[in-house]
């Protein structure tokens, strides 16, 4: 029995790497050519892509619009930070926890009042701009990461503690020292810099996915708090990426066939 019910795991592991490559190779053929047309058909599945809305290398706009840009780099940063902090999976203190909600608030309502704007006549705060909407993306998505990776390490890892992740205000201005610097490089329209942050913008939309999908998979399967080490689970990861790029198919798929192109709304 034993032996049977390894070599059961062992076929459905298989399975699962044999289809994640299929699923991979077909959508690289199926999506834009080039690097950054890869890029685009990630974000052309979460973002609006609008092209006044968006940074632009030349004429070219980026694969996430301005705030989508911000978000994915903010969440990429605070996502980066913590993973040296080790496997806490306390949640920040109130105070830090504040902030974040000062943050998300801000996100709020420039995208509100960035949406009025789609309707002559509405009443706005401000005139909306595409730095402004840079700034409260990266705010949100430096929430987004510190919240999401106590969590994970919660639902992941054994023996993780129950210390804050991010516990002081030394740590909460190193990232946003750090995402201060990766906006300006946005800011500045150089290629040179444009180029890897657009890419690393998209890629972690997948990153995020896989983390969230790879935690359903675990409480699914129930094996929460049972992987010590980064190459234990590779499986799960594998199942996770699958699964976000299985939607980001999907989702790319039903926009063309409603817009019948790759390019963005109103472009």
């Amino acid at each position: 029995m034993t032996n049977f019910h390894l070599n059961k795991t062992q076929w459905l592991t298989g399975l699962l790497f044999v289809a994640t490559a299929a699923l991979v190779v077909g959508w690289l053929i199926e999506t834009p050519p080039g690097l950054l047309g890869k890029m685009d058909a990630i974000g052309y599945a979460i973002c609006h892509r609008i092209a006044v809305r968006s940074f632009a290398i030349g004429d070219r706009p980026l694969p996430l619009c301005a705030r989508c840009t911000g978000m994915y780099l903010g969440a990429l940063i605070a996502l980066a930070y913590q993973s040296r902090l080790g496997k806490h999976g306390g949640l920040p203190s109130k105070k830090i926890l504040a902030v974040l909600v000062f943050f998300l608030m801000a996100f709020g309502i420039d995208g509100v009042n960035s949406y009025l704007h789609f309707f002559p006549g509405a009443p706005s705060l401000y005139t909306p701009q595409n730095w402004l909407r840079l700034l409260t993306g990266t705010g949100m998505g430096i929430g987004m990461g510190v919240m999401l990776m106590p969590v994970f390490n919660q639902t992941i890892w054994k023996g993780w503690d129950n210390a804050k992740l991010l516990s002081t205000w030394r740590q909460l201005a190193e990232i946003l020292l750090i995402a201060a610097l990766v906006d300006l490089a946005v800011l500045s329209n150089n290629p040179l810099l444009l180029y890897p942050l657009a890419i690393l913008s998209a890629l972690t939309v997948m990153v995020l996915l896989s983390m969230i999908y790879a935690m359903v998979w675990v409480m699914l399967s129930k094996t929460e708090n049972q992987f010590q080490s980064v190459g234990g689970m590779t499986t799960v990861m594998v199942a996770g990426f699958a699964t976000a790029l299985s939607q980001i198919a999907v989702m790319d798929i039903a926009r063309y066939l409603l817009t019948g192109t790759w390019k963005g709304f109103f472009s």
